[in-house]
């Protein structure tokens, strides 16, 4: 089953890469939009159908086999090593965190004030550690995997929770593309861990949006954090009205 998810994520990939949608593998297998939207969903494709939609693509079946495994072949994380020295290096940090999300060589140094010797330098040092591979032209190839994630308080996730939460939370969450939700209650353990799979699974969601939206031109893409947070804990306020 893993390998038919990685087999469709790497197809649906494709498709976005070349400008395709549903509607389009709708018309290639003769089938209506939502019967295609459901073929997704329950990854349940037939060899025959597999080949039409990569007859589509004007790709071989065995190229895309190939890509899911070169796909399935990138890190998922760094040493605890690569992300200090990426943290202890504010303009190495900032191109990681671009290249990451998708940034092209002349997006990091049109956005930023950065110098094209400076962004090569540091871009060979991402090469270096296996982040990426820098290829002729400052082409950049990631090679970090779909679902790549920093360490769990590692030194990228420390930098942030020292240096950027009060900047982040210094906003009144009103406007339209901002939102903040406070909730509380108590919950039996079964119910946190189920709670939490849910917010695992809106990650994936928003992973498999931003990697959509690389295809998209820079000037149509905004950056946006998200901070999801869950613990057994009560407001400290409360502390001594407790029995």
């Amino acid at each position: 089953m893993a390998q038919t998810q990685s087999l469709i994520n790497t197809l649906k990939k494709q498709l976005k890469v070349r400008g395709k949608t549903y509607a389009d593998v709708a018309a290639c297998l003769g089938l209506s939009e939502a019967s295609v939207k459901r073929l997704f969903a329950d990854q349940n494709f037939t060899l025959q159908r597999l080949e039409c939609i990569c007859g589509m693509l004007e790709l071989e079946l065995s190229e895309l086999v190939n890509q899911m495994a070169e796909d399935q072949q990138r890190i998922s994380q760094l040493s605890e090593a690569q992300e200090r020295e990426i943290a202890g290096d504010l303009l190495l940090l900032l191109i990681s965190v671009c290249v990451v999300n998708g940034y092209c060589f002349q997006d990091i140094v049109q956005r930023y004030r950065i110098s094209e010797t400076q962004c090569v330098q540091k871009l060979a040092q991402l090469d270096r550690l296996k982040i990426i591979e820098l290829l002729p032209g400052n082409r950049i190839k990631l090679r970090i995997s779909a679902n790549f994630n920093w360490l769990p308080n590692g030194p990228i996730q420390q930098f942030f929770h020292d240096k950027v939460q009060q900047d982040f939370f210094n906003s009144r969450f009103d406007k339209e593309h901002e939102k903040l939700l406070v909730l509380n209650g108590f919950l039996s353990r079964q119910s946190n861990r189920e709670f939490q799979k849910k917010l695992q699974r809106l990650v994936s969601e928003f992973d498999q949006l931003n990697r959509d939206d690389t295809v998209l031109p820079m000037d149509e893409r905004y950056g946006t954090t998200v901070v999801l947070a869950m613990r057994e804990w009560q407001y400290s306020l409360f502390e001594g009205l407790r029995k």
